[in-house]
């Protein structure tokens, strides 16, 4: 049998693993709900037992956190792991490890226009940045670079700025949040977390992320008043980002959250709240916008590299 890698996508609350040959395809893939496991270790330990043929001779992992060194700490999770000791507890000879929406943004050349959904229009410019953010757990971000020979992908932490109010619902969700958890960051609101925090604080009602899109969808009016009120909360922050980073070259949205609201975006505030960045509203206008469609765009990229590291192996 042909050398594979070993391929996961780590979030806050799913992981997503699998493995892949020379091409980079994942195979083999498997959701796995972090609640079920006392560690990664554990996790990744138990679908390599479970996998038939010769074991992967290397890994490459995107993680939900920022990557600085050797020690990684997941954001939105109490798991930690030395990447050199985890190699060598799973007889890996190399193992890469990237910040998760930096793999994520290596899969993006490889989508398809299947895997994305337009919302409002737009024309890219050759050669410009792209951005790519999108809620999950948390709201993660990344920054694409085009160059002459590929391009360069730059991690980002930009779900960790301070959220700011524009309109009086605005302050008034701002202000409960503060007075609930501090000082008030972006993904408080623009994760599935943050979702249910604000539907509590519109409605009165706890449900989860889940419940509240899919009754949205179905028409049913406080669940779609609070994901318009999510969408264009996400649109004005996306559009904060797309100045910031010159983004003329895209934005695409992705995480969890952000696919399974993909058909409330056309009809919500989204698209308005990004464009209304006085005096830019025309330059924004003119940046295309994708909702990734998906499901695993996450191990589409780290599969990119893993393919790279299975040359090295």
């Amino acid at each position: 049998m042909a050398p594979t890698v070993l391929l996961a996508d780590i979030g806050g609350t799913t992981t997503r693993v699998a493995r892949a040959g020379a091409d980079g395809i994942p195979f083999d893939v498997r959701l796995e709900a972090n609640d079920s496991y006392a560690s990664l270790e554990d996790l990744l330990g138990t679908y390599l037992a479970s996998v038939s043929g010769e074991a992967p001779s290397c890994g490459a992992l995107a993680v939900a956190g920022p990557i600085d060194g050797d020690d990684v700490r997941l954001t939105n999770r109490n798991w930690r792991f030395s990447t050199e000791k985890l190699a060598a507890d799973l007889s890996f000879r190399r193992l890469s490890v990237l910040n998760d929406f930096e793999a994520f943004a290596h899969g993006l050349p490889l989508l398809t226009r299947d895997d994305l959904l337009e919302v409002g229009t737009g024309r890219a410019v050759a050669g410009a940045p792209m951005l790519l953010s999108g809620p999950g757990t948390g709201l993660g971000t990344a920054l694409i670079l085009p160059r002459e020979a590929g391009y360069e992908v730059l991690a980002s932490e930009a779900g960790h700025m301070r959220l700011g109010a524009v309109t009086t619902d605005e302050a008034r969700i701002v202000a409960h949040l503060v007075r609930d958890l501090g000082p008030v960051s972006v993904e408080h609101v623009l994760s599935g977390p943050g979702l249910v925090r604000l539907h509590r604080i519109l409605s009165g009602e706890s449900l989860s992320s889940h419940a509240i899109i899919k009754a949205a969808l179905d028409g049913q009016r406080q669940e779609k008043e609070s994901c318009h009120i999510f969408l264009r909360l996400l649109g004005r922050v996306l559009g904060d980002l797309a100045l910031a980073v010159d983004a003329k070259g895209g934005v695409y949205v992705g995480g969890g959250v952000g696919r399974a609201m993909a058909h409330l975006f056309a009809e919500s505030p989204f698209r308005t709240a990004f464009e209304e960045h006085p005096p830019y509203h025309d330059r924004l206008a003119q940046i295309p916008i994708h909702v990734v469609m998906h499901a695993t765009p996450g191990l589409v990229g780290i599969g990119e590299i893993g393919r790279r590291l299975l040359v090295e192996c």
